[in-house]
């Protein structure tokens, strides 16, 4: 990948197929002819059209039946801290899903249908990692966790991110304010979505994982939650290197039927599935609970 500066997406959107990428006027979606790079064309339909990035949407198919039978598993640990705090956030994971069918997977559909996706995508992922960090802070027991101050805090302070990111999206996408045309051309470059959406969701990953190892490691005295919070940590950095380095390698060498966004959905589900798995078994009820004075039994 080319060399990008701070708020452009061009080179991104020109290696990788990003749903932001939908909102700048290169993009087939809003009537441009692609940013210079390999272009998805998957399956041939009628009139002209095609379905591109099938894998993709079958993977996001199959992303969504496996987090619901994890937050049904999750509500069968009624005793297990940040419980409903984590369904949110697996919650949260389902909505993303959803909406990368229809802005990553190539389904024809009408423009300002595909970009209302977009932005109810871009917002949901920035909503949906501060909900993880925040499960972060859970664990510490701050609030008590599960009772209506702390889910409304948490889903709060997450519809805020999400009606914010969702509200540049739609503005870049259709100029209601203007404010930010000059992203729709160029190097398409963006400082709100590119705070919000690039730099925002791994800031909140970072904490998130160290706030996780203090608990493990200096609460908890454990060691073996760590290899599932490293391995979601290791199976979420491949996906995000299929994303934006090895993705266009894959258009090129398949001629278009698939890029790096089929794998970065499969590693993200399984780093999910490894983040479920070191919250149970962080939960477990044989942990040691804290008692006066700040030991523990």
């Amino acid at each position: 990948m080319g060399s990008t500066q701070f708020g452009d997406f061009h080179n991104f959107c020109k290696d990788a197929t990003l749903p932001v990428c939908n909102l700048f006027s290169e993009s087939p979606t809003q009537g441009g002819k692609g940013y210079g790079g390999c272009s998805l064309t998957g399956i041939p339909l009628s009139n002209n059209r095609d379905l591109a990035n099938l894998g993709s949407i079958l993977l996001c198919g199959i992303a969504i039946l496996i987090t619901v039978f994890l937050i049904i598993r999750s509500d069968r640990k009624q005793a297990a801290v940040g419980r409903r705090e984590f369904q949110l956030f697996l919650v949260g994971y389902i909505i993303v899903e959803i909406c990368e069918i229809f802005t990553v997977g190539g389904f024809p559909l009408d423009r300002k249908v595909r970009l209302g996706f977009t932005a109810v995508h871009l917002g949901a992922i920035v909503a949906t990692l501060w909900v993880l960090l925040l499960n972060g802070v859970v664990g510490y027991q701050l609030l008590d966790d599960g009772t209506p101050l702390s889910i409304g805090l948490l889903l709060l302070s997450a519809i805020a991110l999400f009606i914010g990111t969702g509200y540049i999206a739609l503005d870049t996408a259709f100029g209601w304010t203007g404010h930010f045309a000059s992203s729709l051309n160029g190097s398409n470059r963006n400082i709100g979505l590119y705070v919000l959406y690039q730099l925002a969701p791994l800031i909140f990953l970072f904490l998130f994982f160290v706030l996780e190892t203090i608990l493990v490691l200096r609460v908890l005295g454990e060691r073996k939650p760590m290899m599932y919070l490293f391995a979601a940590a290791l199976l979420f950095a491949i996906g995000q290197i299929f994303q934006y380095v090895i993705s266009k390698y894959i258009c090129t060498g398949t001629h278009g039927k698939i890029d790096g966004a089929l794998f970065e959905t499969l590693f993200t589900l399984a780093s999910v599935v490894m983040l479920w798995v070191f919250w149970s078994s962080i939960t477990e009820d044989d942990w040691p609970m804290p008692v006066a004075g700040g030991t523990y039994t």
